[in-house]
This record gives C-alpha cells, sequence and structure tokens, in this order.
C-alpha cells in the first residue's frame, strides 16, 4: 500500500516535469498553458512547477535559464490569486536576484515582477523593493518595446495598489521614474508612460529637486510629430498622443518657468501644427496657473497671440489664439490679490487696449476686426474684464459711428458694439447701478434708432440684431425707449419686398422682445396691427386690391410674430378669429389666417395655459364657421363656399391638430366630450354661435359640405393623447368606413384617414380586431367590381400604413394584398404609388407629434420584408404592367436610409437603372434621387454600369419634365465622384452632350448644367 501512495504522488510530478521539458528543451509554447490550467485546478502547486525547474533555472545556459523562467512567469500571469503571502515573499526574492542575470533573461523575469505586481497577497514593502531593484539593475531602455511596456505595466499596477509606500519613497521613485522613461520612442509605451507622469503629479507624489527633470523628460516629445502607419493595429492616433501629453504639461503649476518659454517659442514658430497645439496647451494650463506663474510672460504671451490674430492666414490658428486670449484673461481674473499686490489685470487689459484702440477708428481697414475680436475675447472671460474694456471702447466707437457718414462703415462699428453688448449678458450685477451700460444707454438708444431709419438694409438688419440685445438686458430700455423701439419695429414688419430680410428679422425681434415685455407690444403695436386689419376699403381706395391684401398678409403675420406671451395671446388670438370671420375674399386671405393660426398655436404650445386658451377659443370658432358654411341657404354665399374648399380645409386641419398634440391628458378628455358628439349626435351646445338653420349629421344623411367637416374631426381625434378615451369610439369607427365609400374623394379620404390614425393608437386586443375586421370586410367588397373599388382601395392603403408603422401582424397580409393590386388594369399606377404613401411621413395624421405609434426602423423593415416580393413580381409580371412594380419599388428605395440600401445595391441596381427607362416622370425622378447619393457613396459598385449610366442620365437631361431634366444633371455632376480612369473615355461624348442644356429655357436647368459640364472639363487635370 505503501508503494502504490508513492506511485500516485509520483505519476503528477512525472507528467509535469514531462511538460516542463517539452516547453524548455522542446522549445513548445502549448505546455505552459497546459501547466497553468493544471495548477488552476489543483493538481500541481506552484511551488512543484518551481521544483521541477530547478534544473532549468540552474543551467549554465542563459536561453535556457530564460525558458525555465518564462515558464514560470506565464503560469504566474494565469495564477497570481492562488498564490499564498509566503509564496509572494519568496518569489519576489527570486526574481528581484535574477535581474542581475544575462540580458536575456531579463524579459522573462520582468513578465513575472508583471505577475507579481498584480498579486493581492503582496506584502508591505515588497511594492518598494521590486521597483528598487528595478530602477537598479535595469537598463529599460536598452529592450524591446513589449519588454519595456511590462516595465510601465508593473509601475502602474504598483501605484494603483501601493500609492503610500510609492509615496514613502519621496523624490526617489520620481527620479527612478524618469531614468525609466528617459528616450522612450514607440507611441504605445509613450501613452502609457504620459498617463503615469500625469498621476505621479495629479495625486501628489513627491516630484522633490527632480522637477525640471521631469519636465524635460516629456517636454522634449511636443509638439507631437507622429504619423500613424497604415493599417496600424494599434489604433493609436497623433491626437491621442497629443491630448496624453497635454495633461501633462498643464496639470501643475510647477512647470511654467520652464513651459511658457516653450509654447512661445514654438507659438512664434512658422509651423501650423505646432501653433495650434501650443495655444491649444496654453488655454489648458491656464485652468491651473495663477498671477504669479503667468507674471513674468504676459508681455510676450501677448505679443505673440496678437501676432497670430492679425497675421495668421488660418481660421484655426486665429481661433485657438482668441481663446488662448480669453483662457488668459480668465486666469488673471481669479486669482486671489493681497492689499499689496500689483493686479496684473488691469495691466493686461490697459496693454490689449493700447494695442488695438486705433485700429477701431478705421473701420475700413483689415485689422478693425481682429482688434475687435481680441477685445472681445479678453472682455468675455470675466465681469470685470467685460466693465473694464466695455467702458474703454464704447465712448470711441460712439463716437466713430457719428464721425462716419457712411453705411458700410456705420455697419462695421455698429457690428462691433453689437459684440460688446452681448458679452454684458454673461455677467448679472445685483446693484443696478453697477452695470457699465447705465451710463451708454441714451446714446445706444439713439444711435440703434438712427441704424433702423437708415436706407441701408444691411445697417438696418445689424440695428435690429442690436435692439434685441439691448432688450435683453434687464431695466435698461424705458418706456418711452421701448415706444420708440416697438414703432421702429412696426415700421420694419411691412417693408416692401425687396427688404425681406429686414421684415423678417423685424419680425422675429418682435418675438424675442414681446416675451420680454408685454405690456409695452400690447399698448403700443397689437392696436396699430388691429387698426390695419379692420380697415375698410373706403381708407384703401387710392390703394390696389394686392396692396391691401398684402399689408393685411403682413399684419397676420405680425401678429402670430408678437404671440409669444400669454398675455398678448389673449389679444392677438380674438383679433385672428374676428378677421376670419369677416373675411369675404378668396381662399387665399383665409389660408394666411389659418397659417397664423396655426403659428400662434405653436407658439402657445411651450405653455400649458396658453395652449388651453387657444385650444378652447379657436376651435369651437373654426367649428362654428365651418358647420354654419355646410348647412344649405337659400342665397348663394361666396365665403360659405370658400370655407368648405380643399386648400381651406387643410389649412384648418393644421390649426387643430397643432392647437391639439401638446394638451394635457385631462383638458383634452374635457374636448374629445365636446367635439366627437358634435359629428355623431350633431350636438352644437358647445360652438360660439349655435342657430343653424338644420342639423348637423355629417354621417347620416348630410350634404356634402357637411361630410366635407370630417377632416376636421380627423385633425382633432388623430392628435389626441393615446391614453385619452373617445367617447361613442364602436359608431364613430362605423360611422368613419361608412362614410370612406362616398361619392366626394376629399371626404372619403378624411374619413379613411382618421379610420387608420384611430387604429394606429389603439391597444392590441379583441376591439381592434373587431375593427380591422370590419375594415377588411369593406375593403374586400368593394374591390370587387363596382363603383366603389378606388375608394376601397384608399382605405386599404390607410389601414396598411397605420399596421406598418406599428408593426402589426395583419401589416404583411394587407401589404401582399396591396402589392397584388399592381397587377390591376384600374388600380395598379394607384398601387405603385401608395408605396410612397407607405414609406412617407405624413403631416396631419399618423404623425409622431400627434402620438401615433411610429417604429423607429419601419423603414427598414418594411424593405426586408417586401422587396424581395416586389423584385420577383417584377419579373412575372406582364410587360403592360412592369412600371408599376418599377414605381413602387423605386418609391420604396428612395426614401430607404442609404446605409441600408448599400448592402443591397448589386442587386437592385439592374432594376433601378429599367426603371431610368419607364415613361413615367414620377418613377425617372424618384430613381434619380435614389441614385443620385449612392453615386456618392458606392463608386465602386457604380462604376461597373457607367456606360448604362452616362447614357441615361444624358437622354434624360432632354426630359419634358423641368424636374427629371434637373435631377439628371445633378447625377451627371455626381458621376464624377466616380474613379477618373472610367470616366475618362467618356469625357468628350458628355462635354458635347451637355452643351445642350446650357441653352434650356429655365434658369435652374442651366444653372445645373454649367456645374456639371464643369466639373467633367476638369476630370483628368493636374489638382482635379
Amino acid at each position: 500500500m505503501a508503494s502504490a501512495a508513492a506511485l500516485e504522488a509520483v505519476a503528477p510530478t512525472g507528467a509535469l516535469w514531462g511538460l516542463v521539458h517539452d516547453f524548455v528543451m522542446g522549445q513548445q509554447e502549448g505546455p505552459a498553458d497546459q501547466v497553468a490550467a493544471d495548477v488552476k485546478s489543483g493538481s500541481y502547486t506552484v511551488l512543484q512547477v518551481v521544483e521541477a525547474l530547478g534544473s532549468s533555472l540552474e543551467n549554465p545556459e542563459p536561453r535556457t535559464r530564460a525558458r525555465g523562467i518564462q515558464l514560470l512567469s506565464q503560469v504566474l500571469l494565469q495564477c497570481h490569486s492562488l498564490l499564498l503571502e509566503k509564496e509572494v515573499v519568496h518569489l519576489i526574492l527570486f526574481y528581484e536576484n535574477r535581474l542581475k542575470d544575462h540580458h536575456l533573461v531579463i524579459p522573462s523575469v520582468l513578465q513575472g515582477l508583471r505577475a507579481l505586481s498584480l498579486c493581492v497577497a503582496l506584502p508591505p514593502g515588497l511594492a518598494v523593493s521590486v521597483l528598487k531593484a528595478i530602477f537598479q539593475e535595469v537598463h529599460v531602455q536598452s529592450l524591446l518595446q513589449v519588454d519595456r511596456h511590462v516595465v510601465y505595466s508593473i509601475i502602474t499596477n504598483f501605484m494603483r495598489t501601493r500609492e503610500e509606500e510609492l509615496k514613502g519613497l519621496g523624490a526617489d521613485f520620481t527620479f527612478g521614474f524618469i531614468q525609466v522613461m528617459d528616450g522612450e520612442k514607440d507611441p504605445r509605451n509613450l501613452l502609457v508612460a504620459f498617463r503615469i507622469v500625469h498621476d505621479l503629479i495629479s495625486r501628489d507624489y513627491s516630484l522633490g529637486p527632480f522637477v525640471e527633470e521631469l519636465f524635460e523628460v516629456t517636454s522634449c516629445y511636443f509638439p507631437i510629430d507622429f504619423t500613424p502607419p497604415p493599417n496600424d493595429p494599434h489604433g493609436i492616433q497623433r491626437e491621442d498622443l497629443i491630448l496624453s501629453l497635454r495633461a501633462v504639461l498643464a496639470s501643475t503649476p510647477q512647470f511654467a518657468e520652464f513651459l511658457l518659454p516653450l509654447l512661445i517659442e514654438k507659438v512664434d514658430s512658422e509651423i501650423l501644427s505646432a501653433k495650434l497645439d501650443s495655444l491649444q496647451t496654453l488655454n489648458a494650463c491656464c485652468a491651473v496657473y495663477g498671477q504669479k506663474e503667468l507674471k513674468d510672460f504676459l508681455p510676450s504671451l501677448w505679443a505673440s497671440i496678437r501676432r497670430e490674430v492679425f497675421q495668421t492666414a488660418s481660421e484655426r490658428v486665429e481661433a485657438e489664439g482668441l481663446a488662448a486670449l480669453h483662457s488668459l484673461t480668465a486666469c488673471l481674473s481669479r486669482s486671489v490679490l493681497r492689499a499689496d499686490a500689483e493686479d496684473l489685470l488691469d495691466s493686461f487689459l490697459s496693454n490689449i487696449l493700447q494695442d488695438c484702440r486705433h485700429h477701431l477708428c478705421e473701420p475700413d481697414m483689415k485689422l478693425v476686426w481682429p482688434s475687435a475680436k481680441l477685445l472681445q475675447a479678453a472682455a468675455g472671460a470675466s465681469a470685470r474684464a467685460c466693465d473694464h474694456i466695455t467702458s474703454n471702447v464704447l465712448p470711441l466707437l460712439l463716437e466713430q459711428f457719428h464721425k462716419h457718414s457712411q453705411s458700410n462703415q456705420r455697419r462695421t462699428i455698429l457690428e462691433m458694439i453689437l459684440g460688446f453688448l452681448k458679452l454684458q449678458q454673461k455677467w448679472t450685477y445685483e446693484d443696478k447701478g453697477e452695470r457699465p451700460l447705465n451710463g451708454f444707454k441714451d446714446q445706444l438708444c439713439s444711435l440703434v434708432f438712427m441704424a433702423l431709419t437708415d436706407l441701408n438694409t444691411q445697417l438696418q438688419l445689424v440695428g435690429i440684431r442690436t435692439l434685441t440685445v439691448l432688450g435683453a438686458q434687464p431695466d435698461l430700455l424705458s418706456s418711452r425707449d421701448l415706444e420708440l423701439a416697438v414703432g421702429h419695429l412696426y415700421r420694419l414688419s411691412f417693408l416692401e419686398e425687396d427688404s425681406q430680410s429686414c421684415r423678417v428679422a423685424a419680425l422675429e425681434a418682435s418675438g424675442t422682445l414681446a416675451t420680454l415685455y408685454p405690456v409695452a407690444f400690447s399698448s403700443h403695436l397689437v392696436p396699430k396691427l388691429a387698426e390695419d386689419l379692420c380697415t375698410g376699403e373706403s381708407d384703401l381706395a387710392r390703394e390696389n386690391g394686392p396692396t391691401k391684401c398684402s399689408r393685411h398678409l403682413r399684419c397676420l403675420q405680425a401678429l402670430s410674430a408678437v404671440s409669444t406671451h400669454p398675455s398678448i395671446v389673449k389679444e392677438t388670438l380674438p383679433l385672428l378669429l374676428q378677421h376670419l370671420c369677416r373675411i369675404n375674399k378668396g381662399p387665399s386671405e383665409v389660408i394666411a389666417v389659418c397659417q397664423s393660426l396655426q403659428q400662434v398655436a405653436e407658439k402657445c404650445q411651450l405653455d400649458p395655459e396658453s395652449c388651453w386658451y387657444f385650444h378652447q377659443t379657436a376651435i369651437p370658432c373654426l367649428l362654428a364657421l365651418t358647420v354654419q358654411a355646410s348647412m344649405p341657404e337659400k342665397e348663394h354665399s361666396v365665403m360659405r363656399k370658400v370655407l368648405l374648399e380643399d386648400e381651406v380645409l387643410a389649412a384648418m386641419v393644421s390649426v387643430i391638430g397643432t392647437a391639439t398634440t401638446h394638451l394635457s391628458p385631462d383638458l383634452a378628455a374635457q374636448s374629445v366630450a365636446h367635439v366627437v358628439p358634435l359629428f355623431l349626435d350633431g350636438n352644437i351646445s358647445f360652438l360660439p354661435e349655435n342657430s343653424f338653420p338644420c342639423r348637423f349629421q355629417p354621417f347620416q344623411d348630410g350634404s356634402s359640405g357637411q361630410r366635407r367637416l370630417v377632416a376636421l374631426l380627423m385633425a382633432f381625434v388623430c392628435s389626441l393623447p393615446r391614453n385619452v378615451e373617445i367617447p361613442q369610439l364602436n359608431q364613430l369607427m362605423q360611422e368613419l368606413v361608412e362614410l370612406s365609400y362616398c361619392s366626394c374623394p376629399f371626404s372619403s379620404t378624411a374619413a379613411a384617414k382618421c379610420f387608420a390614425g384611430l387604429l394606429n393608437k389603439h391597444p392590441a386586443g379583441q376591439q381592434l380586431d373587431e375593427f380591422l375586421q370590419l375594415a377588411m370586410n369593406k375593403v374586400e367588397a368593394g374591390l370587387g367590381s363596382g363603383p366603389y373599388r378606388s375608394q376601397a382601395f384608399t382605405l386599404l392603403l390607410w389601414v396598411t400604413k397605420a399596421l406598418v408603422l406599428r408593426y402589426h401582424p395583419l401589416s404583411s397580409c394587407l401589404t401582399d394584398r396591396l402589392m397584388g393590386l399592381l397587377g390591376d388594369p384600374e388600380l395598379g399606377p394607384a398601387a405603385a404609388d401608395g408605396f410612397s404613401l407607405l414609406m412617407s411621413d405624413c403631416t396631419d395624421v399618423l404623425t409622431r407629434t400627434g402620438h401615433a405609434e411610429v417604429r423607429i426602423m419601419f423603414r427598414q423593415r418594411f424593405f426586408t420584408d417586401n422587396v424581395p416580393a416586389l423584385v420577383q413580381g417584377f419579373h412575372a409580371a406582364p410587360q403592360d404592367v412592369k412600371p408599376n412594380y418599377l414605381k413602387g419599388l423605386s418609391h420604396v428605395l428612395n426614401r430607404l436610409p442609404k446605409p441600408v440600401l448599400l448592402p443591397e445595391l448589386p442587386t437592385l441596381l439592374s432594376l433601378l437603372l429599367e426603371a431610368l427607362s419607364c415613361p413615367d416622370c414620377v418613377v425617372q425622378l424618384s430613381t434619380l434621387s435614389c441614385l443620385q447619393p449612392l453615386l456618392l457613396e458606392a463608386p465602386q459598385v457604380m462604376s461597373l454600369h457607367i456606360d448604362t449610366l452616362v447614357t441615361k442620365f444624358l437622354n434624360l437631361s432632354s426630359s419634358p419634365s423641368m424636374a427629371v431634366r434637373i435631377a439628371a444633371l445633378q447625377c451627371m455632376h455626381a458621376l464624377t465622384r466616380l474613379p477618373v480612369p472610367v470616366l475618362l473615355p467618356y469625357k468628350p461624348q458628355v462635354i458635347r452632350a451637355l452643351a445642350k442644356p446650357l441653352d434650356d429655357k429655365k434658369r435652374l436647368v442651366r444653372k445645373e448644367a454649367v456645374s456639371a459640364r464643369g466639373e467633367w472639363f476638369l476630370l483628368g487635370s493636374p489638382g482635379s
């Protein structure tokens, strides 16, 4: 029995010895992993591994010793967590001793020390011992890159886990690391070394007398000049090294006396990248420096920055110079001063003013804007700097404005003033008297009003922007100033068409200032606009019709622009609604009022109270107007007919939808309880004027005019939040399905859209299934022979879209049904266009803003599910039906995100090229729109079809359709992005062919032809 036990003990040892022999003598790599796995499983201990390696570790041949230590190190790297404290002590003593061995052994020793540096059981003091041994015995920079990286890893591991012990070394640790890093060239190692230096500084290790040495050993790499090799597997970029080194250089004020002269030297060099890096580093340093560090270098720093901004040809250098000046000023501003200390900020700003002030007096000279930018960069750094510079610069600029009489010069001066005024908005002042602008308020207002009355449009625009900024200063403008400002904005809002930009800017400024000064605008602007809106024919007898319409239109735009405050909305909304009731002209003015109402509704969405006020005021009024118009009357009324026209109702749909989407569920529930009964039961009690000659019954036997108003119901119910319960829903859905088959296309489409919008939001369950069954029964019955095929198709299309958007399981069946109609002689073209609707975003129903359920990748899913069937159907279809399939496919691909389309391009490109031969202009335009971005993003694939592309694009450049001609020429332009050798054989042919569209009767076509032909002319020329 004793001999059996002995055999069991020997067997594993023998197997271990075999593995060791294979690794050390047989030069096999696999046994190391096997030994490590056996140690992990408990088959051997680390001690047994060391014993098995005994002869190898003592072998007189260095390579054999190295292989033995390499095996032990690889095992430790995988099993260091299993080591006991006593084992760690012995192993570290062994490895430290081996650091004195032959240089061939050192890399394996370092790997073992790296494994031991990861041990949790490392006793105190050993980390210091290991690092001392490395610092004394190893010349790190003579090692290979991978071995140097191991040394950095050991240091990093100990700094992470044994920080206090290492700090006990004091400055010796810093000096030792300097020796390790000195001369490092590999970017992989430099990233780690820079991180170690940053940690040395940021974690307060002692630098002792070695601050300059540590700076020298890192700053020698500044500025970084590194270009990664092609296909670099390590992925290290120049920017990585720049940021890592910058973090080191800007980490401590102790480097300032050495770094700042270096930065000044590099900024003054001729190398663009060095300038940028130096200015960015200076910017970073200012976050940690104080006045003491900057004091001796301020004149030189200012001189360098000034030179770069004044003389540079690079916008990037100018921007970085301004950013550095901003940071310098901010650094000087935040330093705490002693009572006897010199205020460096004042003297620094005085130098800037001295060098820049005189340039501000020369608005035509090239240094005026660089000077203004420098002053503004410094002024934007702190409230103190802003006050100092503003109080010196503003009087000078105000004087220069009056001294120069030319509008262009005045515009330049006013733009500079505007820049300084904007900076004042950054700072708040508890005491109103402290505000530096208070002393210049009257002069500034006078100057702005002069600009607003000038004939030069550009000066007026700057004046409007300046007025807006002045108004944003709290308590700066007096009531008299506001009255004058409102008067100027009123006048500018009615400028002629050639001053469109000024008019738009005035309206925008009115909206901004009305939020801040609602009383002034309510008192001085709204009454004027109301008076203009009510101006009768007699007052405008000397004016022609278009002028009156134009003035009314601008009144409407101004009213909507100033409706930015709840109190103003309560004045402007009734005015707009009253004007709508009084209109007795054609549809254009009604649509204009509706557009203004929609803009007001959009502004009200930001405030729940205003949103509800608008909703409960505007919607009953619009419904009352249209219900009244839909009633049969003995007397013929043009206005009644106008209110029921398609485009007028579409404009009202936008107003009602916008007014409903942002309602809270509680308020929406209150509103829906009135609106739905109005349409289902004729309950008109909530309408403001409800004395109608007969009942309102759009779903029963109502007139065609009443049925058209279902579009307004659609706008309302399809914009409600999803969790709002709609009363009498079953009846409503049945009525909508029935109405979708009426003879009026507008009414039937509105009913189908309304049904689809409600279907999309309805939660899954039995009721939804019943609604779907109801729709499908109606669709199948209508799609057979009969007079209602078109209506049935419209219902099918909208129900399909509602289900596709929400990924409903039935959507695939309905899409297949739609695809089957592509071969229908009557409905085929409409079915092809239907794919455009399925892939497009709607504006009135099934929108995300209207709370519809729209899945984020519904287009990609639709493409994956249906394009293969479309392609297959195209190949199987008769010749006269193929255009329908091409049209449907073109619509799907045109609206698909291009990253999804690119992988499928090789299989679909032949079909797209065939679609270009389709006589249908819609198909041609859709396909060209799809191909143009593909020419830019997939040039290699497109190059294979260059002959076909050139021929078809040139043919289409003579199309009867202007849009197709433009798109074809844009594609010819995009073709020049393909590889030049592919294009050169076609260059003479294309240049000749593109001469014809140069004489096209349409300017936009000629413009595209010039652009495309110019690019083809340049093909193959040097530098192209």
